[in-house]
């Protein structure tokens, strides 16, 4: 009995190798079937995507501010990080949304996120504060590092309410070190303001942190904190869109200027006129209107492309470009990924066509 049900398993297993060899040959031969055979084909598929996703159990949950909850999240082997560094939690419904690194880099078991609730978004910071509660499991990537506290002689710092989240690890650093540094941090009110106790008393001495807050003093003064800069000095604003351009446009020349975005930039979609998005892989056309997203024309004939935040932040819809010039307009990707590759959420094109790997 044994050598009849051995000759079936061997005749199966050639069966099954001979089906895969074929089906190799029949790829090569045909640049149809299933699909154009191109060398490393990743479309669909970010870099970043493959970045390995943890779980991490919430272990605490603190509201810090009005309306602004500090989530502790705790497992094994985590990567370090330094001041600057966010996450990308993936949250139940399975949006993708970045939240800056709050805690101490020193703390190598938990990573630490602060949020504030917008009751008008798009929906990401209410699915944090209504369903991340104390033992639950969320998947994250990262940490990643787009706003590194550079080496500079001195720094001074312009932030807006849930903006001092990043910057936050930053001054404790400096603060440490002894470095020069100067803070301005505005907000609507000091009750809306995270941290603001430990940021008070990490500036006592020499008077470094000027607190604005909108219902007792009005807006700052940006001109006035950027008025008398020390040589080489670096200056750091993360917060609302109007708060980043005000500082840009008051800067004095010859400092370098870092910015961290919490929301897209101010929508410029209408810049360029329409243009074409070949999709090389699915042998298709489409046209993409001024005031439209590549991703949203794409999407009405590739439904499946994947993609989440929509502002050029998670790179989930990153696509690799084939041909055509790009108008980069995210705050993800590397100088190196611009090269060949664009989030289509927000990005365009400079010309009149884009072939995607797609």
């Amino acid at each position: 009995m044994a050598l009849p049900r051995l000759r079936t398993v061997v005749l199966a297993s050639s069966a099954a190798l001979l089906t895969r060899r074929a089906l190799k040959r029949r790829i090569a031969r045909s640049p149809l079937w299933p699909l154009p055979a191109l060398p490393e084909p990743i479309s669909g598929h970010s870099k970043r995507r493959a970045t390995a996703v943890r779980k991490l159990l919430v272990t605490g949950r603190t509201v810090v501010a009005e309306g602004v909850v500090q989530l502790r999240l705790e497992g094994p082997g985590l990567p370090p990080w330094s001041p600057g560094a966010h996450l990308d939690l993936v949250l139940p419904s399975g949006l993708v949304r970045q939240f800056s690194l709050c805690g101490d880099p020193a703390d190598t078991g938990a990573y630490t996120v602060a949020t504030r609730l917008v009751a008008d978004g798009r929906g990401g910071s209410r699915e944090v504060h209504e369903q991340l509660q104390e033992g639950l499991e969320v998947e994250v990537r990262g940490p990643r590092n787009r706003f590194p506290l550079a080496e500079a002689p001195g720094y001074v710092f312009v932030v807006g309410g849930i903006g001092i989240t990043p910057v936050l690890p930053m001054l404790r650093a400096l603060a440490a070190s002894g470095a020069e540094w100067r803070l301005l941090y505005g907000g609507r009110s000091r009750a809306s303001m995270p941290f603001l106790e430990e940021i008070e008393k990490l500036g006592a001495d020499g008077d470094r942190v000027t607190v604005v807050a909108q219902d007792e003093a009005g807006h700052p003064d940006i001109a006035g904190a950027l008025a008398d800069l020390a040589p080489g000095a670096a200056v750091y604003c993360c917060g609302p869109e109007p708060l980043m351009d005000a500082v840009a446009a008051a800067l004095p020349a010859g400092h370098p200027l870092h910015l961290e975005r919490f929301s897209a930039a101010t929508d410029d979609t209408a810049r360029t006129g329409p243009f074409e998005v070949e999709l090389h892989r699915s042998g298709r056309t489409v046209r993409v209107a001024a005031g439209q997203s590549v991703l949203a024309a794409v999407r009405e004939e590739v439904p499946y492309v994947a993609y989440s935040c929509e502002q050029g932040f998670c790179g989930t819809c990153q696509q690799r470009v084939l041909e055509g010039e790009i108008d980069h307009r995210d705050e993800l990707l590397t100088e190196d990924e611009r090269g060949d590759s664009m989030l289509i959420c927000v990005s365009r094109c400079r010309g009149e066509r884009l072939v995607l790997d797609l």
